[in-house]
């Protein structure tokens, strides 16, 4: 049996090179929720900033993690990458196209290049149709594999590629494990040859083994095919094994972005460093030793974020200033991004 991952000593395999031109550029990209008032004549009393105000490339054959507490936005910003959310400001370039304001038949064209891979692998399979039907249902709308026997090789291709018995095809999705219907949700999601796959939280519904079985898979297929991934993710261990760079949120907002070996080998903004810290290592003597770092406080609510940095109600080395100046996210070192004011 596949043992868990141990990343204490992983790192990424070298990324693309910085000056690749950025397949993916999500620029002061905002996602603002309004909040509703009464039935009968409803008004806007407040809005909920689940993404404010965040910038990021991806570039072609990257994996670009997206970590930090459930609520802070990661899902949102994927939901706004694939359109399934309608951003209220900000920019989404994908291959030299902006992507918000493209009407529904040129969007239609995109979503064959950008596709998704979704946390709950039962709910995100239909339950009344078999496996085979699933997978080619995205060739048929996008009229990949005209003729019914290409769709069908092409099934059992894809079966094969994700791990997958071929006779998995006449199987319903409540006659699989976890595990097997994640990799149906891949194998659906690669079935009209896509550029760029967002996974969102793809693994965090599975067993650990499983989990470590899945990755390596996304990594194989990565450098298969050349996919792009922006991977969302809350368990850090697991980014490092696959990732090349990871950006950090929180509230909302992006608070560092390195590479993957920097980000875990020199975090400079607080979250971050307060996140790495309560990442278990799997030896008991060294764990036994740590001095764990407790973020005092809860999170904000996003309606009403604090003023200035986000993060000061909770940091320990926060002053005066920091409650009043919203820190400019900048480049403190090549590659290496922190909105933190005393870094």
């Amino acid at each position: 049996m596949p043992q868990a991952i141990d990343t204490s000593t992983a790192s990424a395999a070298p990324g693309p090179a910085a000056e690749t031109a950025p397949l993916v550029s999500v620029r002061h990209l905002k996602m603002h929720f309004p909040v509703t008032e009464g039935s009968l004549l409803p008004r806007v009393v407040a809005h909920v900033k689940a993404v404010d105000d965040v910038s990021f490339t991806i570039r072609k054959g990257e994996t670009l993690g997206l970590v930090g507490e459930s609520g802070c936005g990661k899902t949102t910003t994927g939901r706004c990458i694939l359109q399934l959310e309608h951003a209220t400001a900000g920019e989404i370039i994908y291959n030299g196209r902006n992507l918000i304001g493209l009407d529904r038949q040129s969007m239609l064209a995109l979503r064959q290049k950008i596709q998704v891979i979704f946390q709950d692998p039962y709910s995100s399979l239909n339950p009344r149709m078999k496996i085979g039907d699933i997978i080619a249902e995205p060739m048929l709308v996008h009229g990949t594999e005209p003729d019914k026997a290409s769709r069908v090789a092409r099934v059992i291709e894809l079966l094969r590629l994700c791990g997958l018995d071929p006779r998995f095809a006449d199987r319903y999705p409540h006659e699989m494990s976890g595990g097997q219907r994640q990799r149906v949700g891949i194998a659906r999601a690669l079935s009209v040859r896509p550029e760029f796959i967002i996974c969102d939280e793809a693994i965090s519904a599975l067993d650990v083994s499983i989990q470590a079985q899945i990755i390596n898979l996304l990594e194989d297929l990565r450098d298969e095919f050349g996919l792009t991934y922006l991977f969302i993710a809350h368990d850090l261990s697991v980014v490092r094994h696959l990732c090349h760079r990871v950006a950090v949120m929180y509230l909302g907002k992006l608070v560092e972005l390195a590479d993957c070996d920097e980000l875990y080998g020199n975090p400079l903004h607080p979250y971050t460093q307060a996140l790495l810290a309560a990442v278990p290592v799997p030896d008991p003597e060294v764990e036994k030793m740590r001095v764990h770092q407790i973020v005092k406080g809860e999170v904000p609510s996003p309606i009403n974020p604090p003023s200035g940095c986000v993060f000061h109600p909770r940091c320990q080395i926060a002053n005066e200033s920091c409650a009043q100046v919203v820190p400019q996210f900048r480049e403190v070192k090549p590659g290496h991004f922190v909105a933190c004011s005393l870094v």
